[in-house]
């Protein structure tokens, strides 16, 4: 057994600053050299498994063994539900259902902006409660580009949007995981948390708006923006703290869409932005969408309307479905395989203060084939391909067409995961949670940038939580604070890392098909993603020590 070493240098600093070059490598490469995605993550690769072995000392078989266990996860659930999401994007399409749906959606309103908060928030936060993992952001990046959104605004606006719903995705597996790390009770946790993330709820959408189109483009919309915020953040207080974490998410994007769909019945704005460039003035297009308060007017029946929506329902209650708790135990009881992975399980050993006393890492793969929620998307795309007209062999030859179309973005997402397993077994990613540990006083706001930091490492508001959710108790209780806020705090803070994570930009660039540009997604995202994190740790530290905030906590 090998013991993790979280000061391999004997000097934080030093030791803090190798930590942090495996993700400095990537990052600079994808955000400055424009270097591909897939070479980006195999670059980072690289420098983790050379920190990992000749910096912290971990043995070289268990340092290739973590980074294949993180690739075999990168591939089964991530790059799973991509490869299917896509695939039943591409059915749709080539038949003209896909269009046919979009214009349905105009016909609610032509306003971009109000289409991002329909399709990027409302939409996105059901997908993101059922199924979380990527899903959320791969319909709605698909959607968008549907809509006619330029390739870099859809990714973008979809990974801004995908936050506030994260800490209670999947069914409220994060606040599930971070119960079961830290001991603490789950009903607390996740009303703490749902007294965290509502503020977000009601200010992410206004802040969507505004990268879109600006402060007066967003103020000229600013009735349906609080409706679609506040409509989410109140059901979400609410089903948090009174009922629990499972159905947070879910219960609130209905409510969001059904009350913001109603609401633009009766109310539109004065001014029609048609274009991602912005209102288009006097020409045909905008005159057509003044003429129309708004809408336009399709030539679709209602039944070929319903046709075309119809996959993405069936892919909505079957990610849904794959959700369900007792659904999942049902599907991994007839076929889930689970293998220690050889030279990994048991091999590591977890320390103080990291742990409260030494523990060996576990490192089981389960090969969840059947309850991944990528297989209920390729469940409900085979039927929606039936339904709308393929054979067999067609379908069968759209998913190989499919197939060749992402094979850059599987293997980018199965790098960036073993990239981030190897970080994590080797207590690179412990350096640097330590180094946010250490800030006295000022430990809610960088507790709570420590889960901003495991997202944008892990990927995942439930890994992060299960990398730094003990480490959080621990260094809470030491300081004197509520174990809880802190705790809590993790996983709020942790939703706003999701947007410059790896795989959810790749994500994101395989969705919009805009391959390549992964640095500029980045870019365009990071000033988003760190500043709505400071903004959740100021809450944090009011919560902590400032009257009435405090109140919050109790």
């Amino acid at each position: 057994m090998w013991s993790q070493v979280y000061d391999p240098l004997n000097n934080a600093v030093l030791s803090t600053l190798i930590a942090a070059i495996p993700v400095v490598v990537m990052l600079v490469a994808l955000a400055f050299f424009h270097i591909k995605a897939h070479i980006a993550a195999l670059l980072g690769l690289a420098a983790a498994l050379a920190v990992a072995i000749f910096g912290f000392s971990m043995p070289a078989s268990a340092a290739f063994s973590s980074a294949l266990l993180g690739a075999a996860n990168g591939l089964l659930p991530i790059g799973w539900i991509i490869l299917n999401v896509i695939f039943l994007y591409q059915l749709t399409e080539r038949k003209g259902y896909f269009k046919v749906m979009q214009d349905s959606i105009t016909g609610i309103t032509v306003d971009r902006r109000l289409q991002l908060l329909l399709v990027a928030f409302s939409y996105g936060a059901f997908f993101e409660g059922a199924g979380g993992f990527g899903t959320p952001v791969a319909v709605t990046g698909a959607m968008l580009i549907g809509l006619g959104f330029a390739p870099l605004a859809a990714s973008g606006l979809s990974l801004i949007a995908n936050t506030a719903p994260v800490a209670y995705g999947a069914l409220g597996t994060p606040i599930i995981a971070l119960a079961g790390v830290t001991g603490l009770d789950m009903l607390q946790l996740s009303g703490m948390v749902g007294r965290q993330l509502p503020f977000f709820s009601i200010l992410v959408p206004f802040w969507l708006i505004w990268a879109f189109c600006g402060f007066r483009g967003m103020i000229a919309i600013w009735p349906a923006i609080l409706i679609a915020g506040a409509t989410f953040a109140i059901p979400q207080f609410l089903i948090s703290n009174f009922h629990g974490p499972w159905l947070v998410d879910v219960g609130a994007a209905i409510i969001s869409m059904i009350c913001l769909t109603l609401f633009l019945k009766v109310w539109k704005p004065s001014e029609i932005w048609t274009s991602t460039a912005g209102r288009l003035g006097s020409d045909g297009a905008a005159g057509a969408a003044a003429a129309n308060n708004g809408s336009t007017v399709h030539n679709y029946t209602r039944g070929e309307v319903m046709r075309a929506w119809m996959p993405w329902l069936i892919l909505a209650l079957l990610v849904f479905l794959w959700g369900v708790p007792d659904w999942k135990k049902m599907l991994d009881a007839i076929s889930m395989p689970k293998f220690e992975w050889p030279a990994l399980h048991k091999v590591v050993q977890k320390m103080p203060p990291v742990v409260s006393k030494p523990s060996a890492e576990a490192a089981v793969y389960t090969l969840t084939w059947l309850s991944a929620t990528g297989t209920g998307i390729l469940i409900s795309a085979i039927i929606s391909g039936l339904l709308i007209g393929y054979r067999v062999g067609e379908i069968f030859k759209v998913y190989w067409e499919t197939l060749k179309l992402v094979r850059y973005s599987l293997i980018t997402i199965a790098a960036m995961l073993a990239l981030g397993f190897t970080t994590r077994y080797s207590g690179i990613d412990s350096t640097l949670g330590l180094a946010f540990a250490h800030t006295g006083v000022l430990y809610p706001f960088f507790g709570t940038l420590l889960g901003w930091l495991g997202v944008a490492l892990t990927g995942s508001d439930t890994a992060s939580n299960v990398l730094f959710g003990g480490l959080q108790r621990t260094s809470a209780e030491q300081i004197g604070l509520n174990p809880v806020l802190m705790a809590s705090a993790n996983s709020s803070g942790g939703v706003m890392g999701k947007m410059i994570d790896a795989q959810s930009i790749v994500v994101a660039s395989t969705a919009t098909k805009w391959y390549g540009h992964e640095g500029d997604i980045l870019r365009y995202v990071f000033f988003h993603s760190i500043a709505l994190a400071c903004l959740v740790g100021i809450l944090v530290t009011l919560q902590a020590y400032v009257y009435p905030f405090t109140q919050l906590v109790k």
